[in-house]
């Protein structure tokens, strides 16, 4: 009897999934359910025996089975995007089924569990230092030093969270990952326990996301076993994307408002109820036991480039011809995910710009695409790595258009807490529609600048206006009391740089 593998991702039963499972099955054959290869142009991607077809519809079904289709792309593993990817994280990608207990340990499951429990913390905590692991959610902070505090600090219960509240534009690693290879983030978390002293543990999944909610239950539920004393519990958010953020994501946990706190203290000190927490999100708590098996620790090292080790799963969405997950080491350049990988735009239209980081990363034209995947570069490039989300523009967008979003965006989902993010956001998306329209700035407005000499009354008030969203831009960047007011600036401040025709 043939056996067909089909992915149960979210993405690829949105792309008709479930209408071709039923097709194979009514042809007699063995269906099973795996986790996505990553490849999303291709989904519904089915796989026999290694070979792969895709996009398959209900009406491939009969020409794949008899070997004729002419959407066969050959063996899955040789296909140019996977054989070109340095896979650690998401090395099972496409070949286990996500909840097989037998799947998981077959493929190297629960041996990096084991390996740090025959460790003392802080042999453990210094292997995971010694990896030169970094946070995965944004600002990439050491992921050792973050689990030393922990461990250090004193309390009578210390907790450990994983923020899997992707929020981000163009991100989907999280989604695929707890979907596809739930115990991985499970396994990674029971680590991050042993090695802090948590008993407790809870995963923060976003409400927009009930099929990897249900994995993630059942799978907490299976390797209970496993990962005891640590107890798990899965809590959903209800759609606010400042729970992103870290404290913000504490307070809703603990059934309050979702609103940021002040920092100091910080969550290793003083984090959900008042005790010591371990903060990571899914991608950094699904390296760890990589890291954890014999020798990973230096091999994690090897990957990479300068500070940013290891390897980044990367998300290409946007106008982009082959969209998907691509997951390699630092220093890969844009211009090589973007046409080597990604192939160009799906409209075959030039790329205009790539905005890495989600909603509040800058705008890279393409003269900045050569710049390394690395986080001190992208630092001094004044953008971000953020989540690893790439999405792609061609030249038709507006890119003032663009700018006017990102500080919209941050007016609907402040959290409120602080005057920068609050009002400059709202004031921000004011100021760009005042420029856009090329109306003159308010009397009080411009009393408040230094004067300018212009040609003109209406070039001197642009003028004006524009150092006034620039100053605006620096208030909300060094004023506000999370990364949601203070990284709206770099995607407006990037497309006013480099793109100042489209805010005429």
């Amino acid at each position: 009897m043939t056996v067909v593998r089909i992915s149960d991702d979210a993405l690829a039963q949105a792309c008709g999934a479930e209408d071709v499972v039923a097709a194979f099955e009514q042809a007699g054959c063995t269906i099973e359910r795996v986790s996505s290869w990553g490849m999303h142009w291709l989904e519904p991607l089915v796989e026999i025996a290694g070979i792969g077809f895709g996009p398959a519809t209900t009406h491939d079904v009969a020409a794949i089975l008899a070997g004729t289709s002419d959407k066969c792309i050959g063996v899955i593993a040789d296909y140019p995007f996977i054989a070109r990817q340095q896979r650690l994280t998401f090395a099972r990608a496409g070949r286990t089924r996500p909840l097989s207990l037998e799947d998981y340990a077959a493929t190297g499951g629960w041996l990096g569990l084991g390996r740090a429990r025959a460790l003392a913390p802080e042999m453990l905590i210094a292997e995971v230092t010694r990896s030169g692991l970094r946070g995965r959610g944004g600002a990439g902070f050491p992921a050792g030093i973050k689990w030393q505090t922990v461990a250090q600090a004193p309390g009578p219960q210390k907790y450990v969270v994983c923020n899997a509240d992707e929020g981000d534009s163009g991100t989907f690693a999280d989604r695929m990952l707890m979907e596809g290879d739930p115990f991985q983030l499970i396994e990674g978390m029971a680590i991050a326990a042993h090695a802090t002293g948590a008993s407790r543990g809870y995963i923060y999944v976003r409400s927009e996301y009930p099929a990897a909610i249900a994995k993630l239950t059942a799978a907490v539920i299976l390797a209970a076993p496993f990962i005891a004393p640590l107890e798990i519990e899965i809590r959903v958010g209800a759609g606010a994307y400042v729970c992103g953020e870290e404290t913000s994501m504490l307070n809703s946990i603990e059934g309050k408002r979702g609103e940021v706190r002040a920092k100091p203290p910080l969550p290793a000190l003083e984090g959900l109820f008042g005790q010591p927490t371990v903060v990571n999100n899914v991608l950094t708590f699904a390296a760890i036991p990589h890291i954890l098996i014999e020798g990973g620790a230096a091999l994690y090292d090897s990957h990479g480039m300068a500070r940013s080790k290891g390897t980044m799963p990367i998300q290409l969405a946007g106008n982009i011809k082959h969209g998907g997950l691509y997951e390699t080491a630092f220093g890969i350049t844009l211009s090589e995910l973007i046409h080597e990988i990604g192939g160009g735009t799906a409209s075959g239209l030039p790329v205009k710009a790539v905005q890495v980081g989600g909603p509040l990363g800058a705008y890279l034209p393409p003269d900045q695409f050569e710049i390394p995947f690395d986080y001190e570069a992208y630092t001094v490039a004044d953008a971000l790595i953020g989540h690893g989300g790439i999405v792609v523009f061609d030249d038709s967008a507006d890119m003032g258009r663009m700018a006017r979003f990102a500080m919209q965006f941050c007016a609907a989902e402040s959290c409120g807490k602080c005057t920068p993010c609050r009002i400059g956001s709202v004031r921000g998306v004011e100021l760009i529609d005042r420029i856009r329209s090329g109306a003159s700035a308010a009397p009080d407005e411009v009393a408040a600048l230094p004067q300018m000499h212009n040609a003109s009354k209406q070039a001197s008030s642009r003028a004006e206006d524009l150092q006034l969203l620039e100053d605006l831009c620096e208030t909300m960047k060094f004023g506000s009391l999370c990364a949601l007011g203070g990284f709206t600036p770099y995607p407006v401040l990037s497309a006013l740089r480099h793109w100042p025709e489209d805010f005429k």
